[in-house]
C-alpha cells in the first residue's frame, strides 16, 4: 500500500506535535450519506480520539437517477468538508487519509468532484474499492469481535452499499486480525434502498418486505462463504453491524433519552430484539421518527432502509446475537496509520522489516 498522504498544512519534516508531545492522526470518510472525520492520537495499544466530525451531507442523493453527483449535493459535501480541512489543520494533523466510497466510485463526474475537493480544501481524497472498504471495516471493528465464537460477520451498511465480511474465528489468534473468508458488496445501501422505495404516507408491511426481499435477492447468490454455511447453522457465529441506521435501531432498543455513543457501541442486541426495534420503527410515521432522539429528522426516511438490510441478512445467515458498532472505516484507518507509524520506527532502528501476512 502506497504511504497515506500528509494533511494539508502538514510539514514534510521535523516534529510537528498537537497534544503535548504526540502526533494526531486522521482519517475522513465521505460517504453516500455522511461526512466523518476522527482526528486521534496513538496509545499504546489503541488511540485517543481529541475530535469527532460528521455530517449527514446525501452525497449520493438522486444519484442512482441520473448516474451523476448533483450540484446541490456536491454543494453540501464540500462544505462539511472544508470543516474537516479547517479542524485538520487547527490540529496540526501529521498523517491523515481521507478516502470516498459508493457515491464518487459509480458517479459519471465522481473523479472531477474529486478534484474539485482538492482545489477547494487541499483535501486528497481516494477513491476506495469495496474490497478495501470492507477490509477497514473489519479492521475497525476487531475489539468488538467475540473471539470464543467460531466466525464472525460483519455488515457495514453505507449509503448507497453494503459491504459483507465472513470471518473465520476458531483457532484464530487472541490478537490481531483473523482471516476473512470471503467478503461481498452490494450497490445498495440505505440511500439508494430508500430511493427505490419511496414510503408514502405511511410506511407499510409490504412496503417493508418488498426491501427486504430486494436485499436478499442480492446476497443470496453468493456462494463464496458456504464453507462457513454449518458454522452459523449451529448458531457459533455472530454478526456485527456498524452504520448509523444500525446505531439509531440499537438506540430504540435501549430507549435512550438521547443518542449516547458509550451505551450503544458495543452492546449486543438479540434477533428478536432487533425485529421488535424494527416492528416499533415500522408503526411510527416519517414524522414520529423524526422525533425519535436516536433518529432525528436527517434518518427519519432512511433507518428502515437500514433495518431491512440487517434483516434481510440476518434471514440468510442468522445468528442469534448481534453486536452493534459505532466505529468501521474510520477506526479502521487509524489503526493502519498508526501500525505504519511503529513499523517506521523498527526499520529506523535497524530491526527487521516487519512483513504483512
Amino acid at each position: 500500500m502506497s504511504e497515506a498522504p500528509r494533511a494539508p498544512g502538514a510539514s514534510g519534516r521535523g516534529r510537528i506535535r498537537s497534544t503535548g508531545d504526540v502526533p494526531c492522526y486522521a482519517a475522513l470518510d465521505l460517504g453516500t450519506n455522511n461526512c466523518r472525520l476522527l482526528i486521534a492520537t496513538p496509545t499504546a495499544s489503541s488511540f485517543r480520539v481529541v475530535e469527532a466530525f460528521s455530517r449527514i451531507v446525501r452525497l449520493g442523493e438522486g444519484l442512482g437517477q441520473s448516474g451523476r453527483l448533483s450540484d446541490a449535493a456536491m454543494e453540501r459535501a464540500l462544505a462539511a468538508l472544508k470543516v474537516s480541512a479547517e479542524k485538520v489543520r487547527r490540529r496540526r494533523v501529521v498523517r491523515l487519509r481521507a478516502i470516498a466510497t459508493q457515491a464518487c466510485r459509480m458517479a459519471e463526474n465522481g473523479a472531477e468532484f474529486i478534484e474539485r475537493v482538492a482545489i477547494e480544501t487541499g483535501l486528497q481524497l481516494q477513491i476506495i474499492s469495496p474490497q478495501e472498504e470492507a477490509r477497514l471495516s473489519v479492521a475497525g471493528c476487531l475489539s468488538l469481535l467475540d473471539r470464543t465464537a467460531d466466525a464472525a460477520l460483519v455488515v457495514d451498511v453505507g449509503g448507497g452499499s453494503t459491504e459483507l465480511s465472513w470471518v473465520e474465528l476458531k483457532d484464530a489468534p487472541p490478537t490481531g486480525t483473523p482471516p476473512v473468508r470471503a467478503w461481498l458488496s452490494i450497490p445498495m445501501g440505505v440511500v439508494t434502498l430508500a430511493e427505490r422505495f419511496p414510503e408514502g404516507v405511511q410506511a407499510t408491511e409490504a412496503w417493508y418486505r418488498a426491501m427486504v426481499d430486494t436485499v436478499k435477492v442480492e446476497i443470496a447468490a453468493f456462494r463464496r462463504a458456504e464453507p462457513l454455511r454449518a458454522v452459523f447453522d449451529a448458531d457459533r457465529a455472530h454478526l456485527i453491524g456498524t452504520s448509523g441506521a444500525i446505531t439509531s435501531l440499537a438506540g430504540m432498543h435501549l430507549n435512550l433519552p438521547r443518542y449516547d455513543r458509550n451505551k450503544v457501541d458495543g452492546v449486543w442486541m438479540t434477533r428478536a430484539e432487533c425485529d421488535a426495534a424494527a416492528g416499533r420503527l415500522l408503526a411510527l410515521s416519517a414524522r414520529q421518527r423524526a422525533e425519535q432522539p436516536c433518529i432525528g429528522p436527517d434518518r427519519a426516511d432512511l433507518v428502515l432502509a437500514g433495518a431491512a438490510i440487517l434483516q434481510a441478512v440476518q434471514e440468510l445467515w442468522p445468528c442469534s446475537r448481534v453486536r452493534v458498532a459505532d466505529r468501521g472505516l474510520r477506526e479502521g484507518i487509524l489503526m493502519s496509520l498508526m501500525s505504519d507509524r511503529g513499523k517506521r520506527r523498527r526499520r529506523r532502528r535497524g530491526a527487521a522489516p516487519v512483513m504483512a501476512a
